[in-house]
């Protein structure tokens, strides 16, 4: 079993800030893909803004297990018609980790229904990951707490939709507090939310960060073959149903037309 893991940066702030760009020199995509294709099972490959349909392909997406996006300043170039095939194909099934300032990414957005607001402060803090379930196979080869010691503060409120589970609680210098690892589903597709990342300090080069993005992969994988028809909403015609019925009253649509949209 291989997971074909994508890893998706706007690829903006390493070409034009020289603090981002000494500390990923080839790009945010490029150092997440690194050290996930150095896992045995993984083979990661990376897609970016600038390039033709972001990258982003209907054949490039078809062969993709697992979507990872980082964005932040750029969330408005993403042409509307990706977003519609990239939340396509998670509810086929394909997994998706939304990384840090991802959260105002359109993806996401529109796989939550949300506004994905919050709180934040740029000052550097020092920030405490809690483990909230020790159990949890995204949390496995970490300790009870991940330290960081600069880190973006996002606090609470964050209004995104009741999760399926709150893997990790951040905890800021300065006070305040962040549900920073959430999982959803959405058809088929497994989504993780995951907060830590902000581009100006080496948060990806840290060894704990990076398994727990290894963990979020293996557990946003589906193995089976793609849901494609999972949002088809056919129209099942009388003489078709499970059980036998008859026509009562008027229709607005013929046998098998499709619905309105």
């Amino acid at each position: 079993m291989t997971i074909r893991a994508l890893v998706w940066n706007e690829f903006f702030h390493e070409q034009h800030n020289d603090v981002v760009k000494e500390i990923y020199p080839d790009g945010i995509h490029a150092a997440i893909a690194g050290f996930l294709g150095r896992e045995d099972g993984i083979e990661a490959s990376t897609a970016t803004l600038p390039e033709p349909e972001h990258g982003l392909s209907k054949a490039r997406l078809d062969e993709t297990d697992v979507l990872l996006w980082w964005g932040h300043k750029m969330h408005g170039d993403v042409e509307d018609a990706i977003v519609d095939r990239v939340a396509g194909r998670v509810h086929q099934g394909m997994g998706l980790i939304v990384l840090h300032s991802g959260h105002f990414s359109k993806p996401f957005k529109r796989l939550m229904g949300t506004p994905c607001s919050l709180r934040w402060r740029e000052a550097g803090e020092r920030e405490r990951l809690w483990a909230v379930n020790r159990s949890h196979p995204i949390v496995q080869g970490v300790g009870p707490s991940i330290e960081l010691p600069n880190a973006e503060m996002y606090g609470e409120p964050f209004l995104v939709p009741e999760p399926m589970e709150t893997v990790f609680i951040s905890w800021f210098e300065g006070g305040e507090v962040f549900r920073s690892g959430l999982t959803y589903q959405r058809g088929a597709g497994r989504i993780f939310y995951f907060r830590p990342g902000h581009e100006t300090y080496p948060i990806y080069h840290n060894p704990e960060i990076q398994r727990v993005i290894v963990n979020a992969v293996r557990w946003a994988y589906n193995p089976v073959p793609a849901w494609t028809d999972v949002s088809a909403a056919p129209n099942v015609p009388v003489d078709k149903a499970p059980e036998k019925i008859e026509q009562k009253g008027g229709s607005l649509h013929k046998p098998g037309e499709q619905g309105y949209r």
